[in-house]
């Protein structure tokens, strides 16, 4: 009987951890992270977690995608200020992604990289009964998206979790956008909207050159074949529609097939010059797979999309945009309104607010300074226990809300709030109720927006 239990202990050891044994205790959530060619794939583990265990299994290719996101990991432990103690136990080869599959180190998968591969990776490891934490997108193109559906019908036979890497959601201005547009006496009540008028409105413009973790990003060649990494359409535009449900309908499940309407969409280059993709990449020139699609030793490269479309009867416009550089003293940006009968709740981040993401609340037509400016008072009066020293200022056109500094976290730190919202998940046994049918309703809207922008001819 004492060797039985032995034998027991072993063959359990070397299984992977179900959904049901996740207790919140420290180190029991054990990573594997699966070829990062993205840095966000290090962003994961910019800061420890106590329920995540201090060695991550990397299984990659060998070659610079792995050997940066090594580097970025032992920059994370050898800062000077609150200081990571990850140890890395790496394996790479061709076989990579078997080899994962048989040694089994761990019981989270990490994916963000390579998303032509993604969708296959995710179906695989789900098939294996491994939770997995992906990066967007995690479909580009209407293929994928039928496999990443199946995906998910597997994960709920198996008990399996499947999430991703939401972060905009937790940005201090879109929860706020959130909470007021579900007070009627401040916003009113969603419009119907138009194609020219939406209800949501939502846009970006982002940089290919940028500083991460303050050094410059060096991106993956492949990053810029839309084979691989996708399309712009179906790629940041994924934070933008989920925001879009996410906002208008919380806690509800929204199901493409009745409750989407696709209207139309685009897509255009942003025409990359050989010095700057050598400023990005690090390359000198192009690779192979990319030199076909020059247009005079320029690359077209299609980052830049936009989509219209129906939300249970509401009217969405999405947009993104991609430059090479941010101009001097500029940043990323970000524009998002929500239209009310009463009220408009209005995240502006440009040069006016310092690239800062700042809410406006402005009346809408026919409703009186007056009138929201009492709701408002109201509704951060309620906020102030949450936001601590929220307020707001008068505007020209309405009220700014004053947010303190300490609640705006910044995009690299959300990523460590999505982990751990993920795995509190792992120790509830569920996820939310409405999370994988938007999760499924998401990528249908930008892999059919990109179907729609390659035909050109609206549906």
């Amino acid at each position: 009987m004492i060797y039985l239990a032995i034998i027991i202990v072993i063959i359990y050891a070397g299984c992977p951890m179900t959904d049901n044994q996740f207790t919140g205790a420290p180190g029991e959530v054990r990573l594997m992270t699966l070829n990062p060619g993205h840095f966000h794939a290090a962003l994961v583990q910019k800061y420890s977690l106590e329920q995540v265990h201090p060695t991550v299994y990397i299984y990659a290719p060998s070659g610079p995608d792995v050997d940066l996101h090594l580097g970025r990991i032992e920059s994370f432990n050898a800062r000077e200020e609150n200081p990571t103690n990850w140890n890395t136990e790496t394996y790479t080869g061709e076989d990579y992604l078997q080899r994962m599959l048989e040694e089994r180190p761990g019981n989270v998968v990490v994916l963000a990289g390579n998303n032509r591969k993604k969708t296959e990776y995710i179906y695989r490891t789900i098939d294996e009964g491994f939770h997995v934490l992906s990066d967007k997108p995690m479909a580009i193109d209407l293929e994928n998206w039928e496999k990443l559906a199946s995906a998910f019908e597997k994960a709920e036979r198996n008990n399996i979790f499947l999430y991703d890497i939401m972060t905009e959601r937790y940005e201090v201005t879109s929860n706020l956008q959130r909470y007021l547009a579900q007070d009627e006496g401040l916003f009113g009540k969603l419009i119907t909207g138009s194609r020219e008028n939406p209800a949501i409105e939502k846009s970006s413009v982002h940089h290919l050159f940028k500083y991460v973790a303050g050094e410059p990003l060096r991106r993956p060649p492949w990053y810029f074949d839309v084979e691989q990494q996708g399309e712009g359409i179906v790629d940041v535009t994924t934070h933008l529609v989920d925001l879009s449900m996410w906002t208008a309908f919380p806690g509800i499940a929204i199901d493409y097939r009745k409750d989407i309407e696709m209207l139309d969409a685009d897509r255009w280059p942003t025409m990359l010059t050989r010095e700057q993709f050598e400023n990005i990449t690090g390359l000198s020139q192009f690779p192979g797979y990319l030199k076909e699609k020059l247009k005079d030793d320029v690359l077209p490269y299609y980052c830049n999309g936009e989509m219209s479309y129906v939300l249970r009867g509401h009217h969405v416009h999405i947009s993104v945009e991609w430059d090479y550089r941010a101009p001097p003293g500029g940043d990323d940006m970000h524009y998002s309104i929500m239209r009310g009968t009463r009220a408009n709740l209005i995240i502006r981040q440009g040069k006016e607010e310092n690239f800062k993401s700042t809410l406006y609340v402005e009346p809408a037509e026919g409703i009186t300074y007056q009138e929201i400016r009492g709701e408002l008072e109201r509704v951060l009066t309620e906020l102030s226990q949450q936001y601590p020293g929220i307020g707001f200022q008068d505007e020209e056109l309405g009220f700014r809300i004053e947010v303190p500094d300490e609640f705006y976290l910044g995009h690299e730190a959300h990523f460590g709030k999505v982990a751990d919202a993920f795995f509190q998940y792992l120790i509830e046994g569920e996820l939310p109720h409405w999370e994988v049918p938007n999760m499924i309703t998401k990528y249908f809207i930008t892999t059919m927006a990109r179907e729609i922008a390659l035909r050109g001819d609206g549906i």
